[in-house]
């Protein structure tokens, strides 16, 4: 009889495919714009005027529609008043917007 049992072999890893990654990542960061954006007590319109941007782009981000870009991530932290912190993951958690130290 051939074959094994699933508690006796462990499946080889399999390669994390980019695409998940990066829609995990644009999810990330939505959140986390959501989250300071509400935290300051901010509409999207208003956050949208500070950041030079449209309330339908603040929408997208925020819904996980727009991949985070070193550029956007400086422009939103501007209109944020805060700095971005990163970790080495891509889930929920791993980006977010920090109040400037007082």
């Amino acid at each position: 009889m051939t074959g094994h049992h699933t508690r006796w072999v462990r499946p080889q890893e399999q390669p994390e495919d980019p695409e998940r990654i990066a829609i995990r990542e644009s999810l990330a960061f939505g959140k986390a714009l959501y989250d300071r954006r509400n935290e300051l007590g901010l509409s999207v319109p208003e956050l949208a005027e500070r950041a030079g941007l449209t309330a339908d782009e603040i929408e997208c981000i925020e819904e996980g529609g727009t991949p985070p870009t070193v550029a956007l991530l400086r422009l939103l932290a501007a209109a944020l008043d805060a700095d971005v912190r990163l970790t080495a993951g891509h889930d929920l958690g791993s980006v977010w917007f920090e109040a400037h130290a007082a």
